[in-house]
């Protein structure tokens, strides 16, 4: 029986320590599970994004798959890229300047900028194209007193009305009618013979002597926007691709251009008629009078850059009322080329009548 307790005795010592062992155990993990800190969540870290390039910039704010990002490349030239649209003619190229030197314009190439290569140079009588909508131009200098030397004469070609008579129009404006077969076999030429176009902008820079322009340059332009002008010459320019002017009278029509390649330019808002001495308003007028008139004119049109002057009359006050207005340059009737130097308000012009073919037409632009 003794026995027997003292076997219970110890089963059950045992038991306490067991169980003893196992609390202890339990107590621990326990301690343990509350004192270990949670583990740490994973966090992935925001890449950082690379700022858009200049050109990436502009296409993004624009978001129109027919924008082009011009970029301009040349020694001295820090020209910012530029936004243009395709579809439509280049507006607005930058004209850099640098002492001393003429800039030789935007080619295609590095090597047609430094040959001055007049085929391959591009400016706003060219429609815009590019590839991945990023086109490179190319720029180049020359020295001033080559540019001179290269004796460069702009001819204005003035038009006005247009007949399909071969035999012209009656009356006394007969001369003003060309005949649209001299017309359509002028423009031949001059878009098959390698003349160049400058835009109004570059005029004003090569009479400054700030720009080269090659000497086979031509500017075309028509007077008063007769419908004939719409209907028989206008189809022809834009068939030919070849930059012109309309001088529109804003108070008789204001017609949208018909095609990207005629550019719209005051013929005055409403002084197409005589004052009090029978010569045009341009000369009757004080130059409030004249400004207000021109900046009617340039609101309708969207540009203040060049006016022709009714029936070709100016004197100083004229010259006040344009540059009143903001207008840099006016055009004249008065024959001659325009050089380097010429008075940008005072413009000259090739005038061409009824009957001048294309044999005139060269003797005058070679």
């Amino acid at each position: 029986m003794r026995v027997l307790l003292v076997g219970v005795a110890a089963a059950i010592l045992v038991l306490g320590v067991s169980l003893t062992v196992v609390i202890s155990t339990i107590r621990a993990n326990s301690v343990q599970a509350v004192a270990a800190p949670a583990p740490k969540p994973t966090v992935t870290p925001t890449p950082t994004q690379t700022p858009l390039s200049p050109v990436e910039q502009l296409l993004a704010d624009a978001d129109d798959p027919l924008a082009c990002a011009v970029v301009f490349a040349g020694e001295g030239i820090a020209d910012a890229p530029m936004l243009q649209h395709q579809g439509a003619l280049y507006a607005a190229l930058p004209i850099p300047a640098q002492e001393g030197m003429a800039f030789g314009g935007w080619y295609a190439t590095p090597q047609s900028a430094v040959a001055f290569d007049p085929a391959s140079r591009i400016n706003g009588a060219d429609e815009v194209a590019c590839e991945d909508q990023t086109i490179e131009l190319f720029g180049s200098w020359m020295p001033a007193d080559q540019n001179a030397a290269a004796g460069t004469e702009v001819p204005i070609l003035m038009y006005h009305q247009f007949t399909t008579r071969p035999e012209g129009e009656d009356g006394w404006l007969r001369g003003n009618y060309a005949y649209i077969g001299d017309f359509e076999t002028q423009m031949n030429h001059i878009a098959t013979t390698g003349f160049y176009l400058p835009t109004w902008d570059e005029l004003s820079a090569f009479i400054d002597g700030r720009l080269y322009l090659p000497p086979r340059s031509v500017i075309i332009t028509d007077d008063d926007a007769d419908q004939t002008w719409f209907d028989l010459a206008a189809p022809i320019v834009a068939n030919h691709k070849l930059l012109a002017t309309s001088f529109m009278v804003t108070a008789y029509r204001q017609d949208p251009p018909p095609s990207i390649y005629v550019q719209r330019r005051s013929h005055t808002h409403d002084m197409h008629q005589a004052g009090e001495n029978g010569e045009g308003r341009m000369v009757n007028w004080a130059a409030d009078e004249i400004a207000a008139d021109l900046n009617i004119s340039g609101d309708v049109l969207g540009v203040r850059e060049v006016v022709a002057y009714p029936f070709g009359h100016y004197n100083d006050t004229t010259k006040h009322g344009v540059a009143q207005a903001g207008y840099e340059m006016g055009r004249t009737i008065e024959p001659g080329t325009v050089v380097i130097g010429t008075d940008k308000l005072a413009l000259p012009v090739v005038r061409i009548d009824y009957g001048m073919g294309l044999d005139a037409l060269i003797s005058w632009i070679g």
